[in-house]
């Protein structure tokens, strides 16, 4: 099933964000998590591709055994930094053969390495340049883009990253997934600003729920995310109780995702951290809601 055929109902739904092993060895383990995950009965299941592709063998695996074993729609992440023409196209072959009909098309992280490289051979600068080559392929992909609810760390304003992302929409990208954003109300602004500027595709919100006091810095330095004083109070309370800060943290991100909700968002993006307790606790708290149409 394709990403956008769930997005355009118009039932609440509910989908979880897993990353692969970084070595060989954690392979299992990291299978064992998003199991499950998937076991928990997500609207679909996204695997993450790695900083630079470094771990982009198991981003298929992941996905095709998770698709095969509990009959998931699986989105298969992609990054083209760095890549060669070559090698995007023997992914996206191995994707076709895998039965993955979703893509997130990303530019990907840039790396130490890569920054210090010499950006004019790369036969990708942007992801506009992977989407256009996802939708001439004969694969027949559904295809998701990242965005930025505060703006792309590297955009210089709000209206340039908004113009970039329209672009991304016209060349083919059926839906956007926010970065994780921990204040609704930056979302709602960001969905009418895009709105106004003519993208119409769904835009699914990225809710990370932080349920270790450490993971606060890691989450600001990846997408310079605003943290509200609401939140802060919370990890400054909890946080050096592991259990407590769980606790809290599943409370919070569901509190985000009610609050959508309630608010005419139906699709809620989680990103699970490959925490299946996390996402358990999550999912009981808005299992009421699932599956339902208030509007009818």
């Amino acid at each position: 099933m394709k990403i956008v055929d769930i997005l355009e109902q118009d039932k609440m739904s509910l989908s979880f964000e897993v990353f692969p092993p970084k070595k060989e060895t954690s392979f299992e383990n990291v299978k064992a998590a998003t199991e499950a995950i998937a076991a928990l009965g997500p609207s679909f299941m996204s695997v993450t591709y790695g900083a630079g592709g470094g771990v982009s063998q198991y981003t298929i695996q992941i996905a095709k055994n998770l698709k095969e074993k509990f009959n998931i729609p699986m989105l298969a992440h992609l990054t083209c930094v760095s890549s060669s023409k070559e090698t995007v196209q023997a992914r996206i072959a191995d994707m076709k053969a895998a039965g993955i009909k979703n893509v997130m098309a990303l530019r990907g992280d840039l790396t130490p390495e890569l920054m210090e490289g010499d950006r004019s051979k790369w036969d990708y600068q942007h992801a506009v340049e992977l989407i256009r080559d996802l939708k001439e392929s004969d694969a027949d992909f559904c295809i998701g883009a990242a965005c930025y609810p505060e703006k792309h760390p590297e955009s210089p304003n709000q209206r340039e990253d908004i113009l970039h992302l329209k672009e991304k929409v016209d060349a083919g990208a059926d839906f956007l997934t926010t970065q994780m954003v921990f204040d609704n109300n930056l979302f709602f602004n960001f969905l009418y600003k895009l709105r106004e500027a003519g993208v119409t595709c769904p835009v699914l919100p990225g809710i990370m729920p932080i349920t270790n006091a450490n993971q606060v810095d890691r989450a600001i330095k990846l997408s310079g995310s605003f943290m509200p004083q609401r939140f802060k109070s919370l990890v400054d309370k909890f946080g050096s109780d592991p259990e407590a800060m769980k606790q809290a943290g599943i409370i919070y991100a569901s509190d985000q995702i009610i609050d959508l909700y309630a608010n005419g968002i139906t699709n809620v993006h989680v990103y699970s951290m490959n925490k299946p307790d996390v996402a358990e606790g999550i999912l009981k708290n808005v299992s009421a809601i699932l599956g339902k149409n208030f509007m009818a």
